[in-house]
């Protein structure tokens, strides 16, 4: 008898409020998923979003159809099996989201799949237990934030049993509450920003019942911005640092962040040019959370939407 072999792989765009990213992967023979494929690309078809009545504006259309030809063509090497378009908040909040998703369809021939905001937390969840490194984690939080929304879920024993999306991304909340993200940020601007992310942890009734010993896992580009500025200054690979990180951290680097302006925080060495107008935001709400929950460190994992809509689209390939 043959022994088992690797999956057809398949391919994965998700398009976020902030970033559209790719990722090409498949199933090992022992049942693992493996990355064939990475790529992100910051295209911000966002700005707005925290408008009254959010519209993608013709720029970030015209900057979000470009990534997805770009992504499209990186993954078409590989031949996927499948290939699988997402939209999360920006587009499902924008009142002109319709017509983005039908310019690509014209485009590219493939339709985007709108996902509301409880199948991307479920989707996100799904992802994270495809992660190696934490395996051994039974009951945990997982809190994930992007351009547009917060994620938010509670594993028991390694199944759902909580999950919320929350309008709390950072770029919404960046417009919101910051008046030019190019001056130094004023102190009453981040104190908005942790008040309002409490109070809707609240107002939505998240409940931080688990365990006393339960860990958290935040996922996401702003962990992801603070490992490669650590990375830099220690000049090593964002691989090689701590992925488990203090929550104290947050803390601190937005007390250097925050006196800074736009022009000098983005040439701080590892600085994510294109982040660097929200990471200030993004920062405040993580560590609001952190609070709000007592937790004195968390994992960050790379394992997210796209790992969990890989899982799904390799499941339905082989059945």
């Amino acid at each position: 008898m043959s022994s088992p072999s690797a999956s057809a792989p398949v391919a994965i765009i998700d398009i976020g409020s902030n970033s559209i990213k790719t990722l090409v992967a498949r199933r090992r023979a022992d049942g693992t998923l493996e990355a064939l494929k990475n790529k992100t690309l910051d295209a911000r078809i966002s700005a707005g979003l925290g408008a009254a009545n959010p519209r993608l504006s013709e720029e970030g259309m015209a900057r979000g159809l470009a990534a997805v030809r770009e992504l499209l063509a990186l993954g078409a090497p590989f031949a996927p099996a499948r290939t699988v378009l997402v939209a999360t908040s920006a587009v499902r909040d924008a009142a002109n989201g319709d017509e983005f998703r039908a310019r690509v369809l014209a485009d590219t021939g493939h339709p985007i799949r709108l996902l509301s905001g409880d199948e991307e937390a479920n989707l996100i969840g799904r992802g994270l237990t495809c992660d190696p490194a934490l395996a051994a984690l039974r009951d945990f939080y997982v809190f994930d934030l992007g351009g547009g929304s917060l994620e938010c879920l509670a594993f028991r024993d390694r199944r759902i049993a909580q999950a919320l999306s929350l309008r709390l991304g950072c770029v919404r909340l960046t417009e919101k509450f910051v008046a030019d993200p190019a001056s130094p940020l004023d102190p009453d601007a981040l104190l908005g920003i942790a008040l309002h992310t409490r109070q809707e942890l609240r107002r939505a009734g998240f409940r931080f019942d688990l365990p006393p010993s339960a860990e958290a896992v935040f996922t996401g580009g702003t962990v992801t911005a603070m490992r490669l500025l650590k990375a830099a200054r220690h000049g090593v690979a964002l691989e090689e640092t701590p992925s488990v990180i203090a929550t104290d951290s947050l803390a601190l680097l937005v007390d250097e962040l925050a006196p800074l302006t736009l022009p000098e925080r983005r040439a701080i060495p590892g600085m994510p040019p294109a982040r660097a107008d929200v990471l200030p935001t993004a920062l405040v709400t993580l560590l609001a959370v952190a609070e709000t929950a007592a937790l004195p460190r968390f994992h960050h994992s790379l394992y997210n939407l796209r790992w969990g809509l890989a899982a799904e689209a390799l499941e339905t390939a082989a059945g």
